[in-house]
């Protein structure tokens, strides 16, 4: 059973999609379609640890983390999750499939903007 008080950091989860600059004018960007609460695990937590990617000659390293949010089918591995003014790109989308109690939301940080 997944504990409420686990869930204690609030995220965003955005997918690409049209928004609005300064001025108002239609552009191509990250539109919010969730803010849940989640449990939120870093390397220290999980069995994967930095990576490195390779960016032409420069290798930029990649922070991998786990969002737990309460079961919710609609995410998908092309949005991202905004946490401390930070973009997580998400890798893998997990779905408690048996209870319906839990997704997990694996996520990298340091490759792109999300």
């Amino acid at each position: 059973m997944l504990e409420s008080r686990k869930l204690n950091r609030r995220i965003k989860i955005q997918q690409r999609g049209p928004a609005q600059d300064a001025g108002g004018q239609p552009i191509d960007g990250w539109v919010e379609v969730a803010k849940p609460w989640a449990w939120i695990k870093g390397q220290t937590g999980m069995a994967v640890g930095t990576q490195m990617a390779g960016e032409g000659t420069v290798a930029a390293s990649l922070n991998v983390y786990s969002f737990r949010i309460r079961y919710r089918p609609s995410i998908t591995d092309t949005m991202r999750v905004l946490y401390g003014g930070q973009a997580y790109d998400i890798k893998q989308v997990r779905h408690d499939l048996a209870g319906q109690e839990w997704t997990d939301l694996v996520c990298e940080h340091g490759g792109n903007d999300g």
